[in-house]
């Protein structure tokens, strides 16, 4: 099964109240965010960083979606036409800005912000987490929101050393004949690498390399030198990328946690779950999971009692994912992104469970204790483990 519920259109209007404003981080840092590319092959890296910034009056915002093909790349996704698809998403979503300064200048902090690397969800893209990304960050993390080049992103590019070409990376589907989990396999496994590369350039950048950014932006990334602690690293990712996110904690020590939304468990080998070294805290949606993926995850916890797993009741696959601001009776038809739950509400529950653990495996000296009655599924739409299974999707 796919693991994300792929667009339905319907018929109905375009109309319904359209709401395209994402929620501005919580926390008592500003939020500044730029795009980070390095490399001229598919081997470099392509990411979001979302950091604390200072507040600048006027700052410009970066549109959620970074550019029109992606709209195509949605499409692509959903399977439907490029060409009356994309135009309407472009209409529907493509105003919509990232709440966050756009190359703000960089808070610096000496004795360093914890990192998170985030990896996204299939068919998705760096920006489309943009709320959960920049919660986070308000409240002192710098953010590596990756996008992914396995070909499980809408859409990605690379720019190749001739000046000005982009190469670009479609969505695949799996290919007829071949088995699910071998192709979903090899991705996630490119994915995890990638996720580790990030944390590589930043140990890059911190050792005082020089780190040219190949998109020019007006951000010198070796002002994070010494305001990142990588001794407070933790990766983190929504579906594929949650499965991404326990696969790199095997991969790599640096990694001290990890944090998983609605985990998709199936492309990870079975070998691996004796491997998991670190604590996972697994926040599941009450509409997605499968009893084989909370097997899995299950798993894990019986090994480290320090894993932990929760639901939020009331939301779906897409409650995890920017989608759920967008309220327009269009985008939530064609990415069935509404739960019953206030999505508000449920990114307060996802972001404080997330710091609560951080705060717990990274050894912050912070508040975020305040919030350790999530991570046991106590409180008002919470539950824990995964009471509430679909045995198909």
């Amino acid at each position: 099964p796919d693991p994300v519920p792929l667009p339905r259109f319907g018929r109905g209007s375009m109309g319904g109240t359209q709401s395209l404003a994402l929620p501005l981080g919580k926390g008592p840092h500003a939020v500044g965010c730029t795009d980070v590319m390095v490399g001229h092959t598919r081997q470099g890296l392509f990411l979001r960083l979302f950091y604390p910034c200072l507040p600048r009056a006027g700052a410009e915002q970066p549109l959620w979606i970074p550019r029109y093909e992606y709209c195509g790349g949605l499409a692509d996704v959903a399977n439907r036409s490029r060409r009356w698809c994309a135009p309407l998403l472009s209409v529907a979503i493509g105003s919509c800005r990232v709440p966050g300064s756009w190359n703000g200048p960089f808070k610096p902090c000496s004795s360093g912000y914890p990192l998170i690397v985030f990896s996204h969800g299939l068919g998705a893209f760096r920006t489309l987490y943009s709320s959960v990304c920049s919660e986070l960050a308000s409240w002192g993390f710098v953010v590596a929101a990756l996008e992914h080049r396995d070909h499980s992103a809408s859409l990605t590019y690379f720019c190749t050393a001739e000046a000005g070409r982009e190469e670009w990376i479609p969505y695949h589907r799996v290919p007829q004949g071949q088995k699910e989990f071998y192709f979903r396999n090899k991705q996630v496994h490119q994915r995890a690498e990638e996720c580790v590369r990030a944390l590589r350039l930043f140990e890059d950048i911190s050792s005082g390399k020089s780190v040219p950014n190949i998109l020019h932006q007006d951000f010198d990334l070796s002002v994070l030198k010494d305001s990142v602690d990588l001794s407070k690293v933790a990766v983190m990712g929504h579906s594929f990328g949650g499965a991404t996110a326990v696969l790199a904690l095997v991969k790599e020590p640096s990694f001290r946690c990890a944090v998983a939304l609605d985990a998709w468990m199936f492309p990870l080998e079975n070998a691996l779950y004796p491997e998991v070294p670190k604590p996972v805290l697994f926040i599941n949606t009450e509409k997605f999971q499968t009893p084989e993926s909370v097997a899995k995850m299950k798993r894990l916890s019986s090994r480290n009692s320090q894993t932990k797993i929760i639901t939020v009741l009331g939301s779906v696959h897409q409650s995890q994912t920017d989608f759920t601001f967008l309220t327009g009776k269009l985008v939530s038809r064609i990415f069935d992104a509404r739960g019953t739950l206030d999505p508000y509400k449920g990114l307060d529950i996802t972001s404080r469970a997330a710091l609560a653990f951080l705060q717990r495996h990274l050894d912050l000296e912070e508040e975020f204790h305040r919030w350790d009655n999530l991570l046991e599924g106590i409180g008002d739409s919470v539950v824990p483990e995964a009471p509430l299974c679909r045995s198909n999707l």
